[in-house]
């Protein structure tokens, strides 16, 4: 299992974790920051749990992300 973690009060909306992993990451039209799809909020703090196979596409984008806003661990 892999656990993605993003802090998404701190988000700047670059695009660049969608461009790396778009079936996991969209940007909201509401607010223009990325969202973590299927998140749950806990405290500011947006979690996932995800299988194996999304493990590299997800960690890419955490490099990619300027702000550092995203963590990607295997669990």
């Amino acid at each position: 299992m892999v656990q993605i973690i993003q802090q998404r009060e701190k988000c700047i909306g670059c695009n660049a974790c969608v461009e790396a992993a778009d079936y996991r990451w969209r940007v909201s039209r509401r607010d223009g920051k990325c969202t973590l799809v299927n998140g749950v909020n806990k405290r500011g703090f947006y979690r996932v749990l995800v299988d194996d196979h999304e493990y590299e596409d997800n960690l890419q984008a955490a490099r990619n992300c300027p702000v550092r806003i995203i963590q990607v661990q295997k669990i």
